[in-house]
Protein backbone atom coordinates (compact mmCIF):
# COMPACT_ATOMS: atom_id res chain seq x y z
CA UNK A 1 0.00 0.00 0.00
CA UNK A 2 2.98 2.29 -0.15
CA UNK A 3 4.62 4.28 2.63
CA UNK A 4 2.39 6.94 4.12
CA UNK A 5 2.46 8.94 7.33
CA UNK A 6 -0.42 9.24 9.75
CA UNK A 7 -1.83 12.51 11.05
CA UNK A 8 -0.16 11.97 14.39
CA UNK A 9 3.31 10.63 15.00
CA UNK A 10 4.42 12.19 18.24
CA UNK A 11 3.22 12.14 21.81
CA UNK A 12 3.93 15.82 22.40
CA UNK A 13 1.01 18.28 22.42
CA UNK A 14 0.67 20.70 19.52
CA UNK A 15 1.55 24.44 19.61
CA UNK A 16 2.30 24.41 23.35
CA UNK A 17 4.11 27.75 23.56
CA UNK A 18 1.41 29.48 21.52
CA UNK A 19 -1.35 27.93 23.65
CA UNK A 20 0.25 29.13 26.89
CA UNK A 21 0.93 32.61 25.50
CA UNK A 22 -2.65 33.07 24.31
CA UNK A 23 -4.27 31.57 27.42
CA UNK A 24 -2.27 34.14 29.47
CA UNK A 25 -2.69 32.11 32.65
CA UNK A 26 -2.04 33.30 36.18
CA UNK A 27 -1.49 31.39 39.42
CA UNK A 28 -4.86 30.43 40.88
CA UNK A 29 -6.74 30.38 37.56
CA UNK A 30 -9.48 27.84 36.89
CA UNK A 31 -9.02 26.20 33.48
CA UNK A 32 -11.05 23.67 31.50
CA UNK A 33 -9.13 21.39 29.15
CA UNK A 34 -12.17 20.01 27.36
CA UNK A 35 -10.13 17.52 25.30
CA UNK A 36 -7.56 16.45 27.86
CA UNK A 37 -6.37 13.38 25.92
CA UNK A 38 -3.17 12.06 27.45
CA UNK A 39 -2.67 15.28 29.43
CA UNK A 40 0.07 17.00 27.39
CA UNK A 41 -1.42 20.51 27.34
CA UNK A 42 -2.89 19.98 30.83
CA UNK A 43 0.53 19.30 32.35
CA UNK A 44 1.90 22.60 31.01
CA UNK A 45 -1.22 24.48 32.12
CA UNK A 46 -0.96 23.06 35.65
CA UNK A 47 2.59 24.33 35.96
CA UNK A 48 1.33 27.84 35.08
CA UNK A 49 -1.68 27.96 37.41
CA UNK A 50 0.21 26.43 40.32
CA UNK A 51 -1.10 24.69 43.44
CA UNK A 52 -3.80 27.33 44.03
CA UNK A 53 -5.24 26.84 40.55
CA UNK A 54 -7.70 24.24 39.34
CA UNK A 55 -7.84 22.25 36.12
CA UNK A 56 -10.86 20.33 34.88
CA UNK A 57 -9.87 17.78 32.24
CA UNK A 58 -12.65 16.27 30.12
CA UNK A 59 -12.46 13.40 27.64
CA UNK A 60 -14.96 10.93 26.21
CA UNK A 61 -12.31 8.25 25.68
CA UNK A 62 -11.85 6.23 28.92
CA UNK A 63 -8.45 4.97 27.74
CA UNK A 64 -7.27 8.56 27.22
CA UNK A 65 -8.40 9.42 30.74
CA UNK A 66 -6.35 6.53 32.13
CA UNK A 67 -3.27 7.96 30.41
CA UNK A 68 -4.11 11.45 31.70
CA UNK A 69 -4.47 10.11 35.26
CA UNK A 70 -1.00 8.59 35.02
CA UNK A 71 0.46 11.79 33.57
CA UNK A 72 -1.21 14.17 36.05
CA UNK A 73 -1.34 12.15 39.27
CA UNK A 74 1.21 14.43 40.94
CA UNK A 75 -1.17 17.40 40.56
CA UNK A 76 -3.94 17.27 43.18
CA UNK A 77 -5.49 20.41 41.62
CA UNK A 78 -6.34 18.42 38.47
CA UNK A 79 -9.80 16.85 38.26
CA UNK A 80 -10.60 14.50 35.38
CA UNK A 81 -14.12 13.84 34.10
CA UNK A 82 -15.29 11.27 31.55
CA UNK A 83 -17.74 12.82 29.10
CA UNK A 84 -18.26 14.50 25.75
CA UNK A 85 -17.32 18.19 25.75
CA UNK A 86 -20.77 18.91 24.28
CA UNK A 87 -21.99 18.18 27.84
CA UNK A 88 -19.88 21.03 29.25
CA UNK A 89 -22.86 22.69 31.00
CA UNK A 90 -23.87 19.78 33.23
CA UNK A 91 -20.22 18.88 33.86
CA UNK A 92 -19.44 22.35 35.21
CA UNK A 93 -22.71 22.44 37.17
CA UNK A 94 -21.86 19.12 38.81
CA UNK A 95 -18.55 20.66 39.93
CA UNK A 96 -20.31 23.80 41.19
CA UNK A 97 -18.39 25.97 38.71
CA UNK A 98 -20.24 28.98 37.29
CA UNK A 99 -17.33 30.73 35.61
CA UNK A 100 -13.80 29.78 34.58
CA UNK A 101 -10.73 31.72 33.48
CA UNK A 102 -9.91 29.76 30.34
CA UNK A 103 -11.03 26.90 28.11
CA UNK A 104 -8.92 24.96 25.61
CA UNK A 105 -10.26 22.66 22.89
CA UNK A 106 -7.81 20.51 20.91
CA UNK A 107 -10.13 18.59 18.61
CA UNK A 108 -7.66 16.36 16.77
CA UNK A 109 -7.48 12.57 16.96
CA UNK A 110 -4.59 11.47 19.16
CA UNK A 111 -1.50 9.44 18.28
CA UNK A 112 -2.57 6.78 20.78
CA UNK A 113 -5.98 6.43 19.15
CA UNK A 114 -4.42 6.19 15.68
CA UNK A 115 -1.80 3.66 16.68
CA UNK A 116 -4.12 1.24 18.50
CA UNK A 117 -5.38 -1.23 15.86
CA UNK A 118 -8.37 -2.13 18.05
CA UNK A 119 -9.77 1.38 17.66
CA UNK A 120 -9.91 1.26 13.86
CA UNK A 121 -8.86 4.88 13.23
CA UNK A 122 -5.86 4.22 11.00
CA UNK A 123 -5.75 2.91 7.45
CA UNK A 124 -2.16 1.79 8.11
CA UNK A 125 -3.03 -0.75 10.81
CA UNK A 126 -5.23 -3.82 10.43
CA UNK A 127 -8.21 -3.55 12.73
CA UNK A 128 -11.96 -3.61 12.94
CA UNK A 129 -13.72 -0.61 11.34
CA UNK A 130 -14.70 0.95 14.66
CA UNK A 131 -13.54 4.60 15.01
CA UNK A 132 -15.53 5.35 18.18
CA UNK A 133 -13.79 7.75 20.57
CA UNK A 134 -16.39 6.79 23.17
CA UNK A 135 -16.69 2.98 23.00
CA UNK A 136 -20.22 3.21 24.42
CA UNK A 137 -21.51 4.82 21.23
CA UNK A 138 -23.80 2.47 19.30
CA UNK A 139 -22.66 3.35 15.76
CA UNK A 140 -19.36 2.21 14.22
CA UNK A 141 -17.64 2.95 10.92
CA UNK A 142 -18.38 -0.63 9.88
CA UNK A 143 -22.11 0.10 10.25
CA UNK A 144 -21.84 3.15 7.99
CA UNK A 145 -19.75 1.44 5.33
CA UNK A 146 -22.04 -1.58 5.08
CA UNK A 147 -25.47 -0.05 5.73
CA UNK A 148 -25.62 3.39 4.09
CA UNK A 149 -26.88 3.65 0.52
CA UNK A 150 -24.50 4.61 -2.27
CA UNK A 151 -25.95 8.13 -2.33
CA UNK A 152 -25.60 8.49 1.44
CA UNK A 153 -21.98 7.31 1.34
CA UNK A 154 -21.17 9.70 -1.50
CA UNK A 155 -22.71 12.62 0.43
CA UNK A 156 -20.85 11.63 3.60
CA UNK A 157 -17.45 11.45 1.86
CA UNK A 158 -18.07 14.69 -0.01
CA UNK A 159 -19.42 16.67 2.96
CA UNK A 160 -17.18 15.52 5.81
CA UNK A 161 -14.13 14.40 3.82
CA UNK A 162 -14.22 16.91 0.94
CA UNK A 163 -13.31 13.86 -1.16
CA UNK A 164 -13.16 14.52 -4.92
CA UNK A 165 -13.66 10.83 -5.79
CA UNK A 166 -16.63 10.38 -3.43
CA UNK A 167 -19.00 9.01 -6.07
CA UNK A 168 -16.47 6.53 -7.43
CA UNK A 169 -15.47 5.29 -3.95
CA UNK A 170 -19.10 4.96 -2.77
CA UNK A 171 -19.91 2.90 -5.84
CA UNK A 172 -16.93 0.58 -5.30
CA UNK A 173 -17.88 0.04 -1.65
CA UNK A 174 -21.46 -0.89 -2.57
CA UNK A 175 -20.35 -3.31 -5.28
CA UNK A 176 -17.85 -5.04 -2.99
CA UNK A 177 -20.04 -5.31 0.11
CA UNK A 178 -22.62 -7.31 -1.88
CA UNK A 179 -20.08 -10.16 -1.99
CA UNK A 180 -19.18 -9.84 1.69
CA UNK A 181 -19.28 -7.13 4.35
CA UNK A 182 -16.27 -4.78 4.56
CA UNK A 183 -14.90 -5.48 8.04
CA UNK A 184 -11.39 -4.09 8.46
CA UNK A 185 -9.47 -0.84 8.07
CA UNK A 186 -6.93 -2.27 5.65
CA UNK A 187 -9.66 -3.90 3.55
CA UNK A 188 -11.38 -0.53 3.10
CA UNK A 189 -8.10 1.34 2.52
CA UNK A 190 -7.01 -1.16 -0.14
CA UNK A 191 -10.38 -0.88 -1.89
CA UNK A 192 -10.13 2.92 -1.97
CA UNK A 193 -6.57 2.82 -3.26
CA UNK A 194 -7.59 0.51 -6.08
CA UNK A 195 -10.62 2.67 -6.90
CA UNK A 196 -9.16 6.16 -7.29
CA UNK A 197 -7.48 7.00 -10.63
CA UNK A 198 -3.98 5.57 -10.90
CA UNK A 199 -2.10 8.94 -10.69
CA UNK A 200 -3.66 9.54 -7.25
CA UNK A 201 -2.85 6.17 -5.68
CA UNK A 202 0.66 6.82 -4.38
CA UNK A 203 0.90 10.53 -3.56
CA UNK A 204 2.13 12.06 -0.32
CA UNK A 205 -1.33 11.57 1.20
CA UNK A 206 -2.89 8.12 1.26
CA UNK A 207 -6.04 8.11 -0.92
CA UNK A 208 -8.08 6.73 2.01
CA UNK A 209 -7.27 9.68 4.29
CA UNK A 210 -10.36 11.78 3.54
CA UNK A 211 -12.78 8.85 3.61
CA UNK A 212 -11.47 7.74 7.00
CA UNK A 213 -11.77 11.34 8.22
CA UNK A 214 -15.39 11.51 7.04
CA UNK A 215 -16.32 8.23 8.71
CA UNK A 216 -14.64 9.24 11.99
CA UNK A 217 -16.42 12.62 12.04
CA UNK A 218 -19.80 10.98 11.43
CA UNK A 219 -19.31 8.14 13.93
CA UNK A 220 -18.38 10.58 16.71
CA UNK A 221 -20.63 13.45 15.53
CA UNK A 222 -17.58 15.68 15.90
CA UNK A 223 -18.84 18.76 14.07
CA UNK A 224 -22.16 18.69 15.92
CA UNK A 225 -20.33 18.41 19.24
CA UNK A 226 -18.03 21.33 18.32
CA UNK A 227 -21.01 23.50 17.36
CA UNK A 228 -22.62 22.67 20.71
CA UNK A 229 -19.58 23.20 22.93
CA UNK A 230 -18.40 26.57 21.58
CA UNK A 231 -21.29 28.69 22.92
CA UNK A 232 -21.21 26.76 26.20
CA UNK A 233 -17.47 27.36 26.59
CA UNK A 234 -17.89 31.05 25.78
CA UNK A 235 -20.76 31.42 28.26
CA UNK A 236 -18.66 29.77 30.99
CA UNK A 237 -15.83 32.31 30.65
CA UNK A 238 -15.59 35.14 33.11
CA UNK A 239 -14.97 38.63 31.66
CA UNK A 240 -11.39 38.69 30.27
CA UNK A 241 -11.47 34.90 30.17
CA UNK A 242 -9.92 33.25 27.12
CA UNK A 243 -10.92 30.48 24.74
CA UNK A 244 -8.28 28.70 22.65
CA UNK A 245 -9.11 26.13 19.99
CA UNK A 246 -6.88 23.86 17.91
CA UNK A 247 -8.49 22.23 14.88
CA UNK A 248 -7.04 19.98 12.21
CA UNK A 249 -9.20 20.40 9.14
CA UNK A 250 -11.15 23.11 7.37
CA UNK A 251 -14.64 22.05 8.49
CA UNK A 252 -13.74 22.42 12.17
CA UNK A 253 -11.81 25.63 11.60
CA UNK A 254 -14.74 27.18 9.72
CA UNK A 255 -17.11 26.51 12.63
CA UNK A 256 -14.67 28.12 15.09
CA UNK A 257 -13.96 31.11 12.84
CA UNK A 258 -17.64 31.87 12.29
CA UNK A 259 -18.46 31.59 15.99
CA UNK A 260 -15.59 33.89 16.96
CA UNK A 261 -16.57 36.44 14.31
CA UNK A 262 -20.17 36.48 15.52
CA UNK A 263 -19.18 37.16 19.14
CA UNK A 264 -16.73 39.87 18.03
CA UNK A 265 -19.39 41.49 15.81
CA UNK A 266 -21.75 41.65 18.78
CA UNK A 267 -19.04 43.35 20.84
CA UNK A 268 -18.87 40.42 23.24
CA UNK A 269 -15.30 39.36 22.50
CA UNK A 270 -11.97 40.39 21.05
CA UNK A 271 -10.36 37.99 18.57
CA UNK A 272 -6.68 37.55 19.52
CA UNK A 273 -5.64 35.72 16.33
CA UNK A 274 -6.35 37.69 13.14
CA UNK A 275 -5.33 34.60 11.20
CA UNK A 276 -5.02 31.08 12.60
CA UNK A 277 -1.67 30.38 14.25
CA UNK A 278 0.19 27.58 12.48
CA UNK A 279 3.15 25.54 13.69
CA UNK A 280 6.58 26.51 12.42
CA UNK A 281 8.86 24.25 10.35
CA UNK A 282 10.82 23.14 13.42
CA UNK A 283 7.71 21.89 15.20
CA UNK A 284 6.42 20.17 12.07
CA UNK A 285 9.74 18.37 11.65
CA UNK A 286 9.76 17.38 15.32
CA UNK A 287 6.05 16.51 15.41
CA UNK A 288 4.49 15.75 12.00
CA UNK A 289 1.03 15.62 13.58
CA UNK A 290 1.13 19.37 14.00
CA UNK A 291 1.39 20.21 10.31
CA UNK A 292 -2.36 20.71 9.75
CA UNK A 293 -3.08 22.38 13.12
CA UNK A 294 -4.81 25.78 13.24
CA UNK A 295 -5.02 27.67 16.51
CA UNK A 296 -7.54 30.45 17.18
CA UNK A 297 -8.06 32.42 20.37
CA UNK A 298 -10.38 35.07 21.75
CA UNK A 299 -10.90 37.05 24.94
CA UNK A 300 -14.36 37.62 26.37
CA UNK A 301 -15.25 41.24 27.09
Amino acid sequence: MGSFKTESESHEPVLVEEVLRLLNLQPGNVVVDATVGSGGHAREILQQIGPTGRLIGIDQDPEALERAHAQLRVYPQAQLVEGNFAELDPILQSLNLKQVDAVILDVGVSREQLEDPRRGFSFLKEGSLDMRMDPARPLTARDLVNDLSQGELEKLFRTYGEERWAKRIAGAICRNRVKKPIETTTELAQLIQETVPRPFRFGARHPATRVFQALRIRVNEELKALEEVLPKAFAALRPRGRLVTISFHSLEDRIVKESFREWAKRGQAEILTRKPVRPGPEEIQRNPRSRSAKLRALEKK
